[in-house]
């Protein structure tokens, strides 16, 4: 009976360890996509904004 408490408890404590890296990669890789999205939308609106200044110097060019 000793050596089944003994392997049961490595059992959980690694099933533990295993839980814990588990759950720090799910919160990393929603971080990475969360700052990825960010960027993308921070790039379009500085995009959307040079091609609105090009299209007003094109204008006063003209």
């Amino acid at each position: 009976m000793a050596d089944f408490t003994l392997f049961l408890n490595s059992f959980l404590s690694y099933l533990l360890l295993f839980v814990l890296i588990a759950v720090l990669a799910v919160i990393a890789v929603a971080i990475g996509i969360t700052m990825r999205k960010k960027k993308n939308a921070r790039e379009a609106a500085e995009a959307l904004t040079r091609g609105t200044e090009e299209a007003q110097a094109r204008g006063t060019q003209s």
